[in-house]
């Protein structure tokens, strides 16, 4: 008997895991589609939304074939807005406009929302020091979701109306780069003993310019640094209302709970490893491989140390490539191909030349490799977290902060689809379970 919590909870493990085991066959037999997705993992369709779209396969003839990947904001091809964009300007401001209202902002309008945004960039008084500063944490998702739930303490109207949230999200958007760069820097200060700097946002920069300036001591950085960083939040900001943090949006909006709790319900989902996370796990799979392959060019050795880690005999034991595949995309993400040509550029910029080798070593090796061990439905491609990782590493932006970047993106996508849930649904999101629990005396 032991009245140590640790102790106690380690003693009753093995009863959870004997009582809350199911064997897999029963969901066969009762045509459950674990994870909503069915044997070829294509999603349980769940609902409806006008905000964006995903194609990986063209149907023809009812025969489905996998085509090169694409994906749709409010109609627009993604590929198409950054393609149009002039290479002088930033990108996330009138994407984040056309997700939130559906159409792409006039002169005047474009100007009308980053004045918002600019003012919007602003937190209560003292807020810093006595939210963020105070139980700094490793976990910067943690800190800012504990961040966006005493926001909500301060804020004087919490009704559901349309406007009212509309408010709430754009002023969740303005702020979240400063809630990520304070949380790391509380936490580098404290437990890294580095020096502190808080710095103030510029209402004249770009929500890409603001974070880099806000995460470095001395706030310079280059414009291809700004840009790579403006089209990977335009690529992060929205992917399907399927992906689990917006369909976790969707469903605690469904219940009627408040915007903050809301988003930070949504963090909670981003933060996890087989979500949001995933970059980190590319990053440390590549230094693994740089210690293990002495020459990128040598595909031969490339190709012996991706088979091991295949063959669970080297890296994590897991088997996997992480960053090779996707769950929706089949031939190709095109959120990889499109960042693909400004992370040449950086790596170029930066003279990384051998580690954007290994790179592309591994991305043209993988999927060879992958489809002669694995059993795949569709093909096998890089997916947009191969390289975010290292990008970031080279804008020097520290690890503890990768997700919170895909936070700031993926903000305004929740947003969308929180107010198209509000505008479209009044029913609450109850999916079935069915029980299989044996009846006692």
């Amino acid at each position: 008997m032991t009245n140590d919590l640790n102790s106690y909870a380690k003693s009753r493990e093995a009863l959870c895991i004997e009582n809350d085991s199911i064997p897999p066959e029963l969901y066969d037999k009762y045509g459950v589609n674990r994870g909503l997705r069915d044997k070829n993992g294509n999603g349980v369709l769940t609902g409806l939304t006008n905000i964006s779209k995903i194609i990986s396969f063209n149907t023809v003839d009812g025969v489905k074939t996998p085509c090169d990947g694409q994906l749709w904001y409010r109609g627009y091809n993604v590929q198409e807005i950054i393609k149009n964009t002039p290479r002088e300007e930033f990108c996330f401001e009138k994407t984040a406009y056309l997700l939130l209202f559906g159409s792409f902002p006039t002169d005047d309008e474009l100007i009308e929302f980053k004045t918002v945004l600019a003012k919007g960039r602003t937190l209560p008084r003292n807020f810093t020091r006595d939210v963020i500063m105070k139980a700094p944490s490793a976990d910067i998702m943690n800190t800012m979701m504990r961040s966006i739930l005493t926001l909500a303490s301060y804020d004087k109207n919490m009704s559901l109306t349309i406007s009212n949230n509309l408010r709430q999200c754009i002023q969740l958007i303005a702020i979240f780069p400063l809630l990520a760069a304070y949380a790391y820097h509380a936490y580098n200060h404290y437990s890294n003993n580095e020096s502190m700097y808080i710095h103030r946002p510029n209402p004249r920069l770009s929500t890409a310019e603001n974070l880099l300036m806000l995460l470095r001591p001395d706030k310079k950085y280059t414009r291809l640094e700004a840009k790579v960083l403006d089209t990977a939040l335009v690529l992060h900001m929205e992917h399907g209302g399927g992906n689990n943090s917006t369909f976790t949006t969707r469903v605690v909006t469904s219940s009627g709970s408040d915007t903050y709790s809301t988003i930070a319900a949504a963090m909670s989902s981003l933060k996890g490893s087989k979500h949001g996370g995933a970059n980190i796990k590319v990053m440390e799979m590549m230094r693994d491989i740089k210690r293990h392959v002495k020459d990128p060019y040598d595909k031969d050795e490339v190709a012996d140390y991706l088979t091991k880690i295949l063959d669970g005999s080297a890296f994590d034991g897991k088997g996997l490539i992480y960053g090779m595949g996707h769950a929706v995309y089949s031939l190709s993400d095109p959120r990889e191909r499109i960042f693909k040509q400004y992370v040449l550029d950086l790596a170029a910029s930066k003279h990384r030349d051998r580690d954007m080798a290994y790179y592309s070593a591994v991305e043209e090796l993988s999927p060879i490799l992958i489809a002669e061990r694995r059993r795949v439905y569709k093909g096998v491609s890089p997916n947009v977290d191969f390289y975010s990782g290292f990008v970031y590493e080279m804008l020097g932006i520290p690890v503890e902060v990768y997700t919170a970047i895909f936070a700031v993106a993926r903000i305004v996508g929740w947003s969308a689809h929180r107010i198209e849930e509000l505008v479209t649904t009044d029913k609450i999101i109850r999916p079935a379970y069915m029980s299989i629990m044996e009846f006692r005396e």
